[in-house]
């Protein structure tokens, strides 16, 4: 390019030389004589010929491998005068008279303007190009810039971040502090802020306040959903012989009527507890099953129940758990599912015209909860044989003896609920986006099950506000900011959001961050998240520094094993569980508790600040601050880094072990009733299946590691992660009747965890096995999988598909 400038250099020194003005440029011949010398000198420079010029003409011979070169020299006059070929073709005016050149001499003064403007277009590159290499070099190479699997391996993306990682860090340093957190939790605390109450409004429009205080963008989500409260009379009751029992506690989406049966004991009411039961020939049919509280949901007490024919549930405080009293009343709810009960599939939107219809997750027997001291005066009276000895129970089972009669009268309502959302927008993919969202209502106070969530929302959000407007923080993508409630129903808000946009949301809504009960103690760190997120919960959990002593969230709790100390399932009454088993939204979900199981005071009017003071040592605050740090690392690493933060191959353990496992134990069925699956089953495909997932996963890789990490390529290599936790969404079931369709983390007999149960079944020949539906579920598993992988794998010419 230097080269073509060397003529217009000369023609600037010939006009100064000869005294030749801009105004009067108009004069062409004379600047025509000059471009004619400056061409003439170039040419005497690098070809030593003045008047000729080189034309290649490259033709391929096509019949062979070989390719030929005609160089054809011309005459510069020839051309320029339009005499044939190629200088007639550029002679666009065929009335311009051609120019005439003039020789330039060899003199010592054109010799010396030669050298000048050499040196020139020299000194002037150079230049260029120092400061080109000099600016590549400075440009900040953070952690941002690097993706990583594992600790071992660094790969550079190539691609400059917005701003520099370790600042973003120090700008929410600066930003998050303990002593904020008192006012905040004032703010939002209320003693009576139900689901669509006028104390659930009020906290609404404060959050709606504080939003539009930060300059966000701001909008609400209203439905109507149908709800079960107490009975009109205030109670439901119960009558164990002779005695009767009103407990004011109650629960949601219970069968109402009344029931008498014999009670029976079953430790947590879990399925195994159940059948051990069975398995000693106790009759569970139409009893009153006696459970206690803990390890599982209400729900799936109750559901456990109902499958084994039992007539209806009561649920009392754990005994170990002493400390929450006697008189102590239990709320919750018992759909075994998420959102609106009676609108499933679909949101509840005002004046919607959907036909009457039930989601399979309501229960069809009665269900109650009882006061400890309730429980105790009907346990210490049970008769029949001892609970099994793996229970270490001291109470009996109960007999023929044990009559109850149980009533249940909820009242079924239709409430008016209003989700609020905030919004920082991205200023690369903004319409890519991290959700961070918390509960606003509670049973009674609710401080640790939703006020703490609410405050540490609006925190954050002043926070990353504040970063942006004084920091100059440039998040890639965007952050919406939401507060739901009917959370206490069963994660209602959030759900019908979900049903309402899914399809908008998929391929937008790429991470969920919960934030309800983060804060129930100190003595653990507890994460439930999608394994696509285990490892930026790893890099957070380094960078955050603990509140109870020196050093970070690592070092205190995940440093000998994180898996073990820190990861724990995401449970089905969970508010992050919808985003992932029934949206395909990678999501996590994290707490600080002093105990590994719920907190005490959950579900009950005692969550109060003054409980949760005695649970924490007084550093509540403290453990807010620590909170609101992590949900912020985690959600501004989503927001700014090129690549997401997501290991695809974190699932490929996860498959093999689900597959060594159905592997086995359809060796198993092999063994013991080999007319049933003999000849018509091979292990063959969901091993393919599986491979092909690996082979996937570690191509992404290979083609990060390749990639320049431009705008356009990373946003491709994005979408191909983002596809990853929503194609786990099996597609050949109902979202209605199978609300929780992930393959791999969700619930029902299409997930590979029902095909192990399924292949169980077959194995006992329990009466409800069918081994020819087995094997249609497992077919659709396993081209479940395939076809995550084939998504994976990225264009359709780079499948790897082996069945």
């Amino acid at each position: 390019m230097l080269i073509f400038l060397l003529p217009f250099v000369y023609l600037r020194i010939h006009c100064k030389q000869n005294h030749i003005q801009p105004g009067d440029w108009d004069k062409g011949k004379q600047i025509d004589a000059t471009m004619d010398q400056a061409r003439s000198t170039i040419s005497k420079i690098f070809n030593g010929e003045p008047h000729s010029y080189t034309r290649f003409n490259l033709t391929r011979n096509m019949e062979g491998d070989n390719s030929q070169v005609e160089m054809k020299l011309s005459s510069d006059m020839d051309e320029e005068t339009g005499g044939n070929g190629a200088g007639e073709h550029l002679n666009h005016n065929s009335n311009r008279k051609p120019y005439v050149a003039q020789k330039l001499g060899r003199t010592p003064k054109n010799l010396c303007f030669m050298a000048v403007a050499t040196l020139l277009i020299f000194i002037i590159g150079y230049l260029i190009g120092y400061l080109v290499h000099r600016k590549k070099d400075l440009a900040p190479i953070c952690a941002d810039s690097m993706v990583r699997y594992d600790d071992s391996a660094a790969i550079e993306t190539g691609a400059a971040p917005l701003m520099n990682w370790d600042k973003v860090k120090k700008l929410l340093a600066v930003q998050v502090s303990a002593d904020k957190f008192d006012s905040v939790f004032r703010e939002f605390s209320s003693d009576n802020h139900r689901a669509g109450s006028l104390g659930d409004e009020v906290l609404g429009e404060k959050v709606v306040k504080r939003f539009r205080e930060y300059g966000m963008k701001i909008w609400t989500d209203e439905h109507f959903v149908k709800v079960q409260d107490a009975p009109a009379s205030g109670s439901n009751s119960f009558n164990y012989k002779g005695k009767q029992e009103s407990p004011t506690g109650f629960l949601s989406y219970s069968a109402n009527g009344t029931i008498t049966g014999t009670v029976l004991y079953a430790f947590y009411g879990e399925e195994n507890n159940l059948r051990l039961l069975k398995s000693r020939n106790v009759n569970i049919t139409g009893r009153v099953i006696l459970v206690k509280t803990g390890r599982i949901s209400f729900a799936e007490k109750v559901a456990n129940a109902a499958k084994m024919g039992a007539s209806a549930v009561l649920i009392y405080p754990d005994p170990s758990k002493a400390s929450i009293g006697g008189s102590t009343q239990l709320y919750g709810h018992v759909h075994l599912g998420s959102g609106d009960p009676y609108t499933p599939g679909f949101p509840s939107f005002n004046h919607t015209q959907f036909p009457p219809i039930n989601s399979s997750g309501l229960p069809e027997i009665l269900a109650q909860t009882i006061t400890l001291d309730m429980a105790i005066s009907i346990l210490r009276q049970l008769g029949g044989a001892n609970a099994p000895e793996e229970w270490e129970s001291p109470h009996k089972l109960g007999d023929d003896s044990d009559v109850i009669t149980l009533g249940v009268d909820n009242v079924l309502k239709e409430k008016k609920i209003v989700n609020v959302f905030g919004v920082i927008k991205g200023f690369v993919d903004a319409d890519r986006y991290v959700v961070i969202g918390a509960q606003r209502d509670a049973w009674g106070p609710g401080f640790a099950a939703s006020t703490v969530g609410t405050s540490i929302l609006v925190e954050l959000a002043r926070s990353i506000s504040d970063m942006m407007k004084n920091g100059g923080l440039k998040p890639r993508r965007s952050i919406v900011f939401a507060s739901w409630t009917a959370g206490e129903y069963g994660s209602v808000g959030a759900t019908e959001w979900l049903e309402g946009y899914l399809s908008s949301l998929s391929m937008k809504a790429f991470s969920y961050i919960n934030l309800d009960g983060v804060v129930t103690g100190q003595k653990y760190f507890k994460v439930a998240a999608s394994p696509l997120l285990h490892g930026l919960v790893e890099s957070t959990l380094k960078e955050v520094n603990s509140p109870n002593k020196a050093g970070s969230l690592f070092s205190e709790f995940a440093k000998d094993n994180m898996e073990s100390n820190v990861l724990e399932p995401l449970k089905l009454d969970n508010a992050a569980y919808p985003f992932l088993a029934f949206s395909g939204i990678p999501s996590a979900s994290f707490r600080f508790t002093s105990e590994n199981s719920d907190y005490l005071y959950f579900g009950t009017t005692l969550d109060t600040r003054e409980k949760l003071n005695a649970a924490t040592g007084n550093k509540v605050p403290q453990l807010a601050e620590a909170a609101t740090r992590v949900a912020g690392h985690m959600v501004l690493r989503l927001v700014h880094d090129h690549l997401l933060r997501m290991d695809v191959e974190k699932y490929n353990k996860i498959i093999r072990n689900h597959v060594a496992q159905i592997n086995n134990k359809v060796h198993s069925v092999l063994r013991l009733q080999p007319q049933l699956l003999s000849k018509v089953l091979t292990m063959q495909w969901l091993m393919s299946a599986y491979g092909s997932y690996s082979r996937a996963s570690s191509k992404l890789a290979t083609d990060i590691q390749n990639s320049n990490m431009e705008d356009i390529e990373t946003r491709t290599l994005n979408d191909r992660i983002m596809t990853v936790e929503r194609n786990f969404l099996s597609p050949y079931v109902s979202p209605r009747d199978t609300p929780f369709r992930h393959i791999l983390l969700g619930s029902g007999p299409h997930t590979l965890q029902g095909l192990y149960g399924h292949l169980e079944a077959l194995r006992m020949d329990h009466p409800e096995a069918d081994a020819k539906l087995f094997r249609n579920q497992f077919a659709l598993a396993t081209w479940t999988i395939q076809s995550c992988a084939n998504s994976l794998a990225g264009d359709v010419w780079s499948l790897d598909n082996e069945i």
